[in-house]
């Protein structure tokens, strides 16, 4: 990690928030007994997500859990932006259709050099379990209390029903701007308050893996 004043960067940024086996435990505990609030509701399917590039305002993260309609808990890492452009973005999900065999729905969005033509998101909130990317981070706090954080998409998971962690399980960082660049990650959950898609395409194809996928 090389630093500068007021800006880090963590190169092959991967998931600095994840959960160690006894934090799981832990949170899995609060959960128990509704220390800690689940953030979202899921399907029980991941999703896959590059992005080539993206900028995003009062940035914060920290952890929560997700939680299936049969009540399986999914420990993720919760990162908010205020707002975020996002260039070139793909989406994808596979879906067992049985003997029909697996198909993928892939949406694409903001292909171009031009940022007004990007994907652009208010409030956006993203609970993922792996990431990798190069990121740079402006201003930024490593270790503050998740219940102290500011912020319109921190504002809108609190509307949400959600609740910030605190104690033990409230670790969390923030900063000014994080600049992420080469992201690919898998995600259990995506909100935002607006979400405006330049250039949208969407496909179903049939397959799945490298080449169908977004990666």
């Amino acid at each position: 990690m090389s630093q500068s004043y007021g800006k880090t960067r963590w190169k092959r940024f991967a998931l600095v928030m994840v959960p160690s086996v006894a934090a799981t435990a832990a949170i899995g505990v609060s959960l128990a007994n509704s220390a800690l609030a689940a953030s979202f509701s899921v399907s029980g399917q991941q999703f896959k997500v590059t992005v080539d590039d993206l900028q995003g305002t009062n940035f914060s993260q920290f952890g929560g859990v997700d939680v299936e309609a049969n009540g399986t808990p999914h420990p993720v890492a919760i990162s908010a932006f205020d707002s975020a452009t996002l260039k070139n973005l793909c989406q994808s999900v596979v879906t067992d259709l049985g003997p029909l065999g697996k198909w993928t729905l892939v949406l694409k969005a903001g292909n171009s050099e031009d940022p007004k033509k990007q994907v652009k998101a208010e409030q956006l909130l993203i609970d993922l379990n792996q990431l990798n990317a190069d990121a740079e981070f402006k201003n930024i706090n490593i270790g503050q209390d998740a219940s102290t954080l500011k912020g319109s998409a921190v504002d809108k998971l609190k509307n949400d029903g959600g609740k910030l962690p605190t104690g033990a399980q409230g670790f969390a960082q923030s900063a000014q701007s994080a600049h992420l660049t080469g992201v690919q990650q898998t995600a259990w959950a995506t909100s935002a308050g607006t979400f405006t898609l330049n250039g949208l395409k969407l496909n179903i194809n049939q397959g799945s893996g490298a080449g169908v996928e977004c990666y």
